[in-house]
């Protein structure tokens, strides 16, 4: 078995947490040095991190999420944002390629154009979409590399989106697609791994 095998059936999600684990902002900050590899739509990078490690912020979470434990007692909460208007960032993004002569002028024309008609046309749901699809790509390749550093992660959508954003003065440019926790997982109680289906029963080719 190769370690990425490995390393993928090791990743679960952790229910409970060791208490009074701190994870460093240096060490985060590693993560996201890998994280910045995850795949996006035309490489709008549409996701943002909120790192939440201070004691009194994260309180403010924990309230947000229906006061689940493992919020309470993980090393920090990871707010995984999806960013509505990354399309606009399109010009900048590849103005680096443009000037390596990478792409010439028509080409990044016509891709600035065509990403920002596209997302314009698509309206507020597509924008939506692609927010959430993008940053939980993102969230997964985050939590894999975790993992890889030796912290447990469990993914999180129990929590009132708006108290979130009052509690951290999110902008409204970004919805929230999940909470992560992170810390050392408090393996006392830990439960059997949860049913998984048969690759014949989520899988099939060439259609239904």
């Amino acid at each position: 078995m190769s370690q990425f095998q490995e390393l993928v059936q090791a990743r679960r999600s952790a229910n409970k947490f060791q208490i009074d684990v701190n994870i460093s902002e240096q060490e985060l900050a590693e993560m996201f040095g890998l994280v910045k590899f995850a795949p996006s739509a035309f490489n709008l990078q549409h996701t943002h991190y909120v790192a939440v490690t201070d004691k009194t912020l994260k309180g403010k979470v924990y309230e947000a999420a229906f006061k689940q434990y493992k919020v309470l007692t993980s090393s920090a909460v990871i707010v995984v944002l999806g960013d509505l208007e990354a399309y606009h960032n399109i010009g900048p993004i590849n103005e680096g390629l443009l000037n390596l002569g990478v792409i010439d002028q028509r080409e990044f024309d016509e891709t600035v154009s065509s990403v920002i008609g596209m997302y314009e046309d698509g309206g507020d749901a597509f924008k939506r979409d692609e927010a959430i699809r993008n940053a939980s790509l993102s969230a997964m390749l985050f939590m894999l590399i975790a993992k890889d550093k030796g912290w447990d992660t469990c993914p999180m959508i129990g929590f009132d989106p708006e108290q979130l954003r009052r509690a951290l003065n999110i902008p409204e440019r970004y919805v929230p697609a999940m909470l992560i926790t992170i810390g050392k997982e408090d393996t006392g109680k830990q439960r059997p791994r949860g049913y998984r289906k048969p690759v014949g029963e989520f899988v099939t080719f060439n259609g239904f």
